[in-house]
Order: structure tokens, then C-alpha cells, then sequence
């Protein structure tokens, strides 16, 4: 069995947003030369999410409202953040979005469904950040 990493290093100018990384997932795929295995797509921080949806910029509206109205961003309503920090939010909508993906690598490809793309999640931004990719199989 074979096993690939990479990391990449994201910077998010907002505080939340999602970008969509499935072409650096394939490229670090196609690097590994791994054909049949499993994909892991991890954010490396707590602050940050990966997940699987469509690409879609009206459900992205949606699930900023949707965590917002969940987790507003007032730095006053968690404890958390009388650490010094100001993103107690963060780290509620990192639980809710999820840490990782996992994706079947089927003839050398990402096997995802026909509307399915990977994002990372940013709820914290302005900073640098990792997101791991690891592959391994045959």
C-alpha cells in the first residue's frame, strides 16, 4: 500500500467564507499516483471546516445565514472568549460543518457524486491555515 500528503495553506480574507478546493484534492491525487484507495481531507485547525456539497452560491448564502443564526458572531455571548479570543462562533460552526471528509479514489479519480464538490470553510479568517490531504491505497 502507498500513502501521499500535502498540505495546503489557505488565507481567507473574510471571516467566513468557503472556497472550493476538489481541483487541489485531484492535483495532489494525480501527484500521489494512487488508483484505487481513500482520499482524507482534513482541516488542520479549530477554527475551520472541510465538507462535501454543490457548488452552489445560493447555498452558501443560505449556510452563512443558517451558522450565523446559529452562532452569531458577538463576542460577548461565549465564554470562550474571555481567553482574550473573539471567536467562540468559530468554533461552534467548525463542529456543526465537520473536520473532515473522507472520498473513495476509484481508477485514479475522486469518486464524488455528480454535484458534489470539497470546500473548506473558513469561520475565523485573515490568517494562514492548513488543510491536510492524505491519500492512501494501491
Amino acid at each position: 500500500m502507498k500513502s501521499y500528503h500535502k498540505e495546503l495553506w489557505m488565507e481567507v480574507p473574510a471571516r467566513m467564507d468557503f472556497v472550493n478546493i476538489t481541483r487541489d484534492v485531484s492535483r495532489a491525487l494525480d501527484e500521489s499516483g494512487i488508483r484505487e484507495g481513500l482520499c482524507l481531507v482534513n482541516a488542520m485547525h479549530i477554527t475551520a471546516s472541510v465538507f462535501i456539497n454543490d457548488d452552489e452560491p445560493g447555498l452558501h448564502a443560505d449556510y452563512k445565514q443558517w451558522l450565523e443564526n446559529l452562532a452569531p458572531h458577538d463576542p460577548s455571548r461565549y465564554r470562550h472568549n474571555r481567553t482574550g479570543e473573539d471567536n467562540g462562533d468559530a468554533h461552534h460552526k467548525r463542529q456543526i460543518m465537520g473536520r473532515e471528509v473522507v472520498v473513495a479514489v476509484t481508477a485514479g479519480k475522486l469518486h464524488l457524486g455528480p454535484w458534489e464538490q470539497i470546500f473548506y470553510g473558513e469561520f475565523d479568517g485573515r490568517r494562514r491555515k492548513r488543510v491536510l490531504i492524505k491519500i492512501i491505497g494501491e
